[in-house]
């Protein structure tokens, strides 16, 4: 033996030890729950006609559900390095399958007007269409803005669900009309995001 350690010798150089986090993880895990509820949901929504206040109330604890995971899955794979490629393609996809479900479930009972259901929807799909547009030049972080829109549309559309009546009814109103001025505010930011990420990635200069 040399005394020398392998790559010095000229032998292979050590690994990392760092394995990459294989399908079958929580987070993903939990990602595959939230898409399987979509369907779930809109069975319970939907039955009898979307007028039962019970079956109404499990949609919501589905919806709940959905939203919760949505909470858990991509820090658990942040923080335990279990980011998968699947993940990257399948988390949006979830949030928004179970966002989009309820919207127009909502809408087609006429409980929720079809445009804001629209508004919400062409902001969701487009700000995704953008960070595809982007991504070669970087990544569009998550804005304070865009946490509190997610909040405020998961409970203003939870309280749509729920056969809500008298001051409660007008709570949610105003709940999601905040909800509708936030998702506008935070995708015109988001959209300037992706100009000004775009301009520096084609001039070989850093964001600002």
């Amino acid at each position: 033996m040399s005394g020398l350690p392998a790559s010095a010798a000229g032998g292979p150089a050590p690994t990392t030890g760092v394995r990459p986090a294989g399908l079958w993880n929580i987070a993903n895990i939990l990602t595959m729950i939230r898409l399987l509820l979509v369907p779930g949901f809109v069975l319970l929504m939907m039955h009898d006609g979307g007028n039962d206040p019970a079956w109404r109330s499990f949609a919501w604890a589905a919806f709940a559900i959905a939203m919760i995971t949505d909470l858990f899955d991509g820090h658990l794979a942040r923080t335990y390095n279990l980011v998968t490629d699947f993940g990257k393609i399948a988390d949006p996809i979830a949030d928004k399958a179970i966002m989009g479900a309820a919207l127009i479930c909502l809408s087609v009972l006429g409980d929720l007007p079809w445009w804001v259901t629209g508004v919400i929807l062409l902001r969701e799909i487009g700000i995704t269409m953008m960070r595809f547009w982007v991504i070669r030049h970087g990544v569009i972080p998550a804005s304070r803005g865009g946490k509190m829109k997610t909040l405020a549309q998961g409970v203003g559309v939870g309280m749509y669900i729920l056969m809500l009546t008298g001051p409660l009814a007008t709570l949610r109103f105003w709940v999601m009309a905040v909800a509708v001025a936030l998702t506008v505010v935070s995708g015109l930011d988001y959209v300037k995001q992706a100009l000004v990420l775009r301009r520096a990635g084609r001039s070989g200069k850093p964001a600002r």
